[in-house]
Formats: structure tokens, C-alpha cells, sequence
């Protein structure tokens, strides 16, 4: 059971968490809709770095969704889902070895892009641990 009731705003148990405050909710699913999205990286891409950080975070709605798919990894995918464990482990004290490597594969842009979707995931995946976010059973 989650640690607050949800509110009547939101499609999702995340967002109806979120919800209390309409104009954070909707700000945190455009975002979200934004980086969902093929960008400078591929949907996939993040889909799979997503799936690493939802194994470190805590929030277990987010594990629920399944774990990192690594007969879908690419060489670029590796180097970003292995970005993504050294975030998680270093709690944002990232070496400057890791940005090297990330520049033989990635622009800065890209880099920005990967960042900003790597912090704003752990969010998402710490507030829904925070608030002790269940997966959604299911019926047959």
C-alpha cells in the first residue's frame, strides 16, 4: 500500500500519485512523453538504461517492468546502461574515466540528453520507492 492516498488526477498509479499537484503532474508526464520518445538517442536506448537504474532504485512498480534486455544490447547500448550503473553506484560522484568513455561513443548532446534522462528516471523511480509504489496486480 502506498504511503500517501492517491489523488483523482492521473491515468497511472504514478501519476495519480503525483497527482496532488496538477501542474507537477503535468509538467512530469510531458518530460516524461518527451523522453520516451526517440531524441538524439534512441527510445530504446533509454528504454534499457531506464530498466538498469529501475534494478538499483528501490521503487518496485518500476522493476515490475521488466529488467535490462541485454540480447537488445548495441555496443552504444552497453556503454550507456554501463554509464548508467557507475551513476547509481557513485551517487553522482561520476569519474572523469566515465565522461572519457562516453565521449569515444556519444556527442556532448547526446551526452547532455542521457544525463538529464538518467537523473530525471532515478527520480521517477525514487519517488515511487519513497511512496512505496506497488505493481499493478493482475487479474486472469
Amino acid at each position: 500500500m502506498t504511503r500517501i492516498k492517491e489523488s483523482t488526477l492521473g491515468e497511472t498509479a504514478f501519476q495519480k500519485l503525483i497527482g496532488h499537484n496538477k501542474e507537477v503532474m503535468e509538467a512530469w508526464i510531458k518530460l516524461g512523453d518527451i523522453f520516451e520518445k526517440d531524441g538524439l538517442l534512441s527510445a530504446e536506448l533509454k528504454e534499457q538504461v531506464r530498466r538498469t537504474l529501475a534494478q538499483h532504485n528501490g521503487c518496485e512498480y518500476c522493476k515490475a517492468k521488466g529488467k535490462p534486455e541485454v540480447h537488445k544490447f548495441t555496443e552504444k547500448i552497453s556503454v550507456a546502461v554501463g554509464f548508467a550503473e557507475v551513476f547509481t553506484k557513485e551517487r553522482g560522484e561520476i569519474p572523469d574515466s566515465s565522461f572519457k568513455i562516453l565521449k569515444d561513443y556519444f556527442s556532448d548532446a547526446e551526452i547532455s540528453e542521457l544525463c538529464a534522462f538518467i537523473t530525471f528516471t532515478a527520480a521517477q523511480q525514487h519517488f515511487g520507492a519513497i511512496m512505496k509504489l506497488q505493481p499493478v496486480s493482475v487479474h486472469n
